[in-house]
């Protein structure tokens, strides 16, 4: 049995015990209705559960103490948005089937703690979609980067070519009503395979619980020191992933990253192994061509991560009876997953994203990418320091020369997110020193943010807003729609 566990676990206990674990038995039957209660509701892939659990007819309750759009907009559709925020023991009823338990929930959580005396039973979200799941054939994307965007590239493709799958992914996709599906008809499910924690009462981080037929790893790039106190222990858990591979399964890899090179030397004989490299391409007019056996492709994702991801998308499909002619055809059509360097708007002289880079592998590669793609406009670049890892002063030092190629260089961060986070005041000498740019301006109010954005001239250029947060809830349409007012 697990012990209760905080948010600051020492995680040389979970390297020890994480194989051991096994979920709990199949509990999930379509065909019967239950009462499930989300505890933290809120949460990207919380909140879009719980919408597919009541789609197929089950009756859901739940609590949070913030919620933000597009969730908040998301959970009032369905009549889900809880009356009023914060937790309450009076909604931990007797007659509950299940609790399903956010990350974000801290373990002195009073429903959580009611749940347990009750002796309702508690699932992580991660649980729930496993034991959802043991009939299908698992496709299971991880990666420190790009899980998202190639979740996305497969269920684009899937969808063109009718092959039915059930989901979860960590965006709203264009022709896609929410991000998880659940029935009892699709004979795949496609996971984003997250390497955080899975829940305050289970340490293991969630791609570990997943048990894939094919699995993607993306590449390994330090992240979340708050629970991966070295980059050792953290390459650690996607060992730890292959071996949860089922045998006679698929492991899809990026031939590009040593430390996924490294781990597949040494790794299980009894499984696959599909290596990729980014695919050729080139830029031409602001726009990104790629080409396969003497075709052209006019793509309208750009980027060098981004043709990289392509790549390990297309051998996914592939496994999945997708020959590769037939995967190139429909790519074409895949304009991107939400906040990966979504273009908000833009003219012939300027042109506004936003992506959700936050750790320094993302930002650099979100950069170049826009850098690559318009060589003669000038990119002014904002990032949100959101994350525990990004907000923590030892982890800041990774940024260093990751905005080197922006022209303009600004870091925003939230004294409310820290508050919320329980983690001490961010030093604004310390940003500085980490980025290593004397030139980098840095905000912790979102007004005064918003009236620097607006001081610059957007003639000729890309504003790039970075953030796995919302900067206080800043309205990003509204400021790009003024910096286009501003060039015309």
């Amino acid at each position: 049995m697990l012990k209760n566990v905080t948010n600051g676990l020492s995680f040389e206990n979970l390297i020890t015990f994480v194989p051991l674990i096994k979920t709990d038995t199949l509990f999930i039957k379509y065909e019967t209705k239950m009462k499930i209660h989300f505890i933290a509701i809120g949460g990207s892939a919380m909140h879009s559960l719980a919408i597919a659990l009541h789609n197929q007819g089950h009756t859901i309750s739940g609590s949070d103490d913030e919620i933000f759009e597009p969730a908040r907009s998301n959970l009032e559709k369905y009549g889900l948005l809880p009356e009023k925020e914060g937790f309450f023991t009076e909604k931990i009823k007797p007659d509950l089937d299940a609790i399903v338990l956010g990350m974000h929930a801290k373990a002195d959580n009073v429903e959580l703690i009611a749940a347990k005396q009750k002796g309702i039973k508690i699932y992580s979200y991660p649980e729930f979609l496993f034991e959802a799941s043991k009939n299908k054939k698992r496709i299971v994307i991880g990666g420190s980067h790009g899980k998202t965007t190639i979740t996305s590239m497969i269920l684009h493709v899937f969808r063109t070519y009718g092959v039915e799958t059930d989901y979860m992914v960590g965006a709203k996709l264009d022709a896609f009503e929410q991000s998880v599906r659940l029935s009892d008809t699709a004979n795949y499910i496609v996971l984003e395979g997250d390497e955080y924690l899975t829940s305050t009462l289970d340490p293991r981080p969630k791609f570990h619980l997943y048990n894939p037929t094919i699995a993607l790893l993306s590449g390994i790039a330090w992240d979340h020191i708050n629970v991966f106190p070295s980059f050792e222990t953290y390459v650690e858990q996607f060992r730890l992933f292959i071996d949860t591979i089922t045998p006679g399964g698929t492991l899809v890899y990026c031939n590009e990253d040593k430390n996924l090179r490294d781990l597949v030397k040494n790794a299980r004989q009894d499984i696959k192994y599909l290596p990729y490299e980014t695919v050729p391409y080139r830029v031409e007019n602001n726009v990104t061509m790629s080409y396969y056996r003497g075709n052209d492709y006019a793509l309208k994702i750009f980027g060098h991560h981004n043709l990289s991801n392509l790549s390990g998308a297309m051998l996914v499909c592939e496994q999945a009876g997708i020959i590769k002619q037939r995967f190139w055809e429909a790519i074409v059509s895949f304009k991107g997953a939400s906040k990966r360097l979504e273009k908000i708007g833009g003219t012939e002289r300027v042109s506004v994203f936003k992506d959700f880079a936050h750790s320094p592998s993302k930002l650099k590669a979100t950069i170049t990418a826009v850098k690559e793609q318009y060589p003669k406009r000038k990119l002014i670049v904002c990032i949100e320091l959101h994350t525990y890892s990004s907000l923590t002063s030892e982890f800041l030092k990774e940024y260093k020369g990751t905005m080197d190629l922006a022209d303009e260089a600004i870091v925003f961060y939230s004294p409310h997110a820290i508050a919320l986070k329980r983690l001490p005041p961010v030093n604004e000498a310390d940003i500085r020193t980490a980025f290593n740019r004397n030139n980098i301006r840095v905000f912790n109010d979102k007004t005064a943010l918003e009236t620097a954005l607006l001081n610059f001239d957007y003639t000729d250029s890309n504003l790039l807003m970075c953030s796995s947060g919302n900067f206080d809830a800043l309205d990003l349409n509204r400021l790009c729609e003024t910096v286009i007012r501003k060039t015309e």
